[in-house]
């Protein structure tokens, strides 16, 4: 580890940034889980209404940089077409 102030002052906001990026990460991909999983029962009003609760957290996680904001409009894509075919 280095020994000037900036780096160690930067090690320590990376450790920080690391974990609540991580922690917005799992909670998109457990999101599109479940709304996943509503599309295997084949449950047209159960996947919309996941999807509705998913498409803010993929949308919050990509404003606060843990994802990137293409990524967030990709699987907010995928999952909105995987729904609708459902529901036709």
């Amino acid at each position: 580890m280095a020994t000037h102030e900036s780096v160690i002052k930067r090690a320590r906001q990376n450790e920080v940034r690391n974990l609540r990026n991580k922690s917005n990460r799992t909670r998109v991909k457990n999101v599109i889980k479940t709304v996943r999983a509503s599309i295997g029962e084949q449950s047209a009003e159960k996947a919309r209404a996941a999807l509705t609760t998913a498409i803010p957290v993929i949308q919050k996680a990509a404003n606060k940089g843990a994802i990137h904001r293409k990524n967030a409009s990709r699987k907010i894509s995928r999952l909105s077409k995987q729904v609708n075919a459902l529901s036709t």
